[in-house]
């Protein structure tokens, strides 16, 4: 296919993502900064001819009727096969695509640069877990190295249920079965439904983006399995209110008492450029237990104190944003005025470098 030609250019240029729109060049994201390419405008006509071919019937479908279609594409680049997630859109009347590309390898904790205290949250037997953040935060990264050491280290039966499939496990001690909604199920509601009775130990649900897919899935957490899923939140402490903006008022208190005594721990991250040679980006990550004072301020409608309980927790494995990039600062990962611009409280920051805390 023509398209697989920018797909090449995007894997030899190490491109996270790549944008094509009507009447531009392609932009592809390298190192966190979009860039165009050395490439003509692509015309209306020109832009279907190169992606019509990628979509089947259903997705071609799908895209005609709801404006906008995600599924996985696979490209061969030098003899080694390369996976893409997609998503098609239309705006102004006119075609677009956005790519993502897919490490083929799922790096372990150690090369993510992630906290070692995210390991606790591999070890459960049962419960939820949330990866936060906006797109491109690398929540998919993380939550494939979770489920990876779960796959290195215990002997257990893995289902995921994703809309498309990104990475592509191999087995270790680990059964894993990956079920792509649309191809080898219709549709989220009908693949959980079948979950529970596939004997899983661990369940990736993908992204919690509306009412039926949270309650399935806490309600999987409640009888026995260990639920992984991703959010958009901005941070750990705000997943709560994100949670609960998805039901009426009246199921507030029903979802936070779900929510106290199911979820056992929330990851947050963001992404940022890296200085040290070798590394791309790393993710600066906000880690939060859901511990004994965590449950009552759910229970109790007392969400703000939050954020300061998860900074006070540090010896209990907790650590929030500011925390995060001094880290990272000190390890010699992100450069400092870098750390400044998304710091979350900039004279938080100033002040934990200096050594007051």
């Amino acid at each position: 296919m023509e398209i697989d030609r920018l797909f090449e250019a995007m894997v030899k240029l190490n491109g996270s993502d790549l944008h094509l729109k009507v009447d531009k060049p392609p932009y592809m994201r390298v190192k966190g900064a979009l860039q165009p390419l050395k490439y003509p405008p692509i015309g209306a006509e020109q832009m279907k001819k190169l992606c019509a071919p990628i979509m089947n019937p259903r997705q071609r479908g799908i895209f005609d009727t709801d404006g906008g279609a995600d599924f996985a594409h696979t490209c061969v680049v030098d003899g080694v096969r390369w996976r893409f997630r997609i998503n098609m859109l239309t705006q102004q009347g006119a075609w677009g695509l956005v790519a993502r590309r897919v490490n083929n390898t799922i790096p372990d904790f150690e090369k993510l640069f992630l906290p070692p205290s995210i390991e606790r949250l591999c070890q459960l037997d049962q419960g939820m877990v949330l990866l936060a953040g906006v797109t491109g935060s690398g929540k998919s990264t993380t939550i494939g190295s979770m489920l990876n050491y779960i796959n290195r280290n215990y002997r257990k039966h893995i289902l995921t249920l994703e809309d498309p499939i990104e990475f592509v496990f191999t087995e270790d001690k680990c059964l894993i079965n990956q079920r792509e909604i649309g191809n080898d199920v219709r549709n989220f509601e009908i693949g959980m439904k079948h979950a529970v009775r596939e004997d899983p130990d661990i369940i990736l649900v993908g992204e919690l983006r509306d009412v039926e897919t949270f309650k399935t899935a806490i309600h999987a957490a409640e009888t026995g399995h260990l639920v992984f899923g991703t959010i958009h939140a901005a941070s750990a402490s705000s997943c709560i209110g994100r949670i609960l903006d998805l039901f009426p008022q009246e199921e507030h208190a029903s979802i936070r008492s779900a929510i106290a005594f199911n979820m056992k721990g929330i990851v947050a991250q963001k992404l940022l450029k890296s200085i040290k040679p070798g590394v791309s980006r790393v993710p600066v990550v906000e880690v939060m237990f859901i511990d004994v004072l965590i449950r009552k301020y759910v229970l109790e409608e007392q969400d703000h104190l939050i954020a300061d309980h998860i900074k006070k927790s540090v010896k209990d494995g907790m650590q929030d944003f500011t925390q995060s990039l001094k880290s990272l600062i000190d390890l010699g990962l992100i450069d400092r005025h870098d750390a400044l611009e998304i710091a979350p409280n900039r004279e938080a920051l100033v002040m934990a470098l200096k050594g007051i805390s």
